[in-house]
């Protein structure tokens, strides 16, 4: 399968690499809904570039409770974390639908990350921004109330998914916006229930759709809800 992803970071290097004979070494690995590909403590043997689907990347916290770290999309790198000088991965990912990954083995990515300066810059700053985007959700969620943190989630994934027919382009349990939020299932549905009242949004089933975004941007916009793309 071709890639079609134009954000992808080897795809946008490829004409410059200067030997980019390990592109033909990556493998294609279909992973159906709900399949666990990376698993936490796992030796690190590679990336992973989402070519189409959507994964929901996550690690373990107190009590073994799941934290989602992020949802990734098209053109998006798992396990980046452990890419370079650890020996284990950090986090876990598991498809959220039908999605096909490339792989690519570490021993071949750090050969060509050696040989070739334009290559080893972009990823470079592609790291760079992780770590910035993750600073900032750090900063932001240790300032928010429960109610806030919500909006946030509803916020990141309606500007990373979108909307399709009126509802939110990722459809979610209740669960995982508490994974993703650092809160309860009931606080989220708590908070849902208050939202829906105040039509800032509707629900049907999983199914999430926001009415009235600018409101829920203004409510959160002191804690720049926009730096987590």
């Amino acid at each position: 399968m071709s890639c079609a992803n134009a954000n992808c970071l080897i795809k946008k290097n490829i004409d410059n690499l200067i030997n980019p004979s390990f592109v033909d070494n990556k493998k294609s690995l279909r992973c159906k809904k709900g399949q666990q590909f990376i698993i936490e403590g796992a030796p690190v043997n590679g990336l992973f570039f989402i070519l189409k689907g959507t994964v929901k990347v996550f690690r373990t916290g107190i009590n073994g409770r799941e934290q989602i770290v992020r949802f990734a999309k098209e053109g998006e790198i798992i396990g980046h974390r452990g890419f370079g000088t650890e020996e284990y991965y950090s986090i876990g990912a598991i498809a959220l639908q039908d999605t096909i990954l490339c792989y690519f083995s570490k021993a071949d990515l750090q050969e060509a990350l050696l040989k070739n300066p334009k290559f080893a810059y972009d990823m470079m700053l592609f790291y760079a921004n992780e770590l910035n985007r993750s600073e900032s959700k750090v900063k932001s969620i240790s300032q928010m109330t429960v109610r806030e943190r919500v909006i946030d989630t509803l916020l990141y994934i309606n500007r990373k998914f979108g909307d399709l027919r009126g509802f939110l382009n990722l459809p979610l349990s209740r669960k995982e916006y508490a994974d993703y939020a650092g809160t309860t299932e009931e606080q989220v549905i708590r908070v849902f229930s208050l939202l829906k009242k105040e039509g800032l949004i509707i629900g049907k089933g999983k199914k999430i759709g926001i009415t009235n975004l600018q409101a829920l941007k203004n409510e959160i916009s002191e804690h720049n809800y926009y730096l987590d793309s």
